[in-house]
């Protein structure tokens, strides 16, 4: 039994969970913030067996895919006055943070 934990952005959740669940897959969702842009992600547990890891990763690499987003950054004016002005900057989002971990034992009450 492997236990694969997939951090995806939010908007590639939704489709990968119904997908996920159509195929068989048991799926708790967790709500989590990205540390780089400070938005909302999904973190998804996922319990497979271990000969359906490799499925589970193929379908997450179909649904989860890069895409740029312009996002605004703050940037100091120089001198001393403290002031921050927007600017826009293109960024890559999407896809998704992928780990397969061994479970030792797995219960279900």
């Amino acid at each position: 039994m492997k236990l694969i934990i997939a951090i995806v952005q939010d908007d590639d959740a939704g489709d990968l969970i119904d997908g996920l669940t159509d195929e068989g897959f048991r799926v708790t969702k967790l709500a989590t913030t990205g540390g780089f842009l400070k938005a909302g992600n999904t973190t998804l547990m996922i319990g497979v067996e271990e000969e359906k890891v490799d499925s589970a990763l193929a379908f997450i690499e179909n649904i989860c895919k890069t895409r740029k987003q312009v996002v605004t950054s703050p940037s100091p004016i120089v001198g001393t006055t403290g002031m921050y002005v927007p600017y826009p900057v293109e960024v890559q989002v999407g896809g998704a943070t992928v780990f397969v971990i061994d479970v030792d034992k797995f219960l279900r009450y």
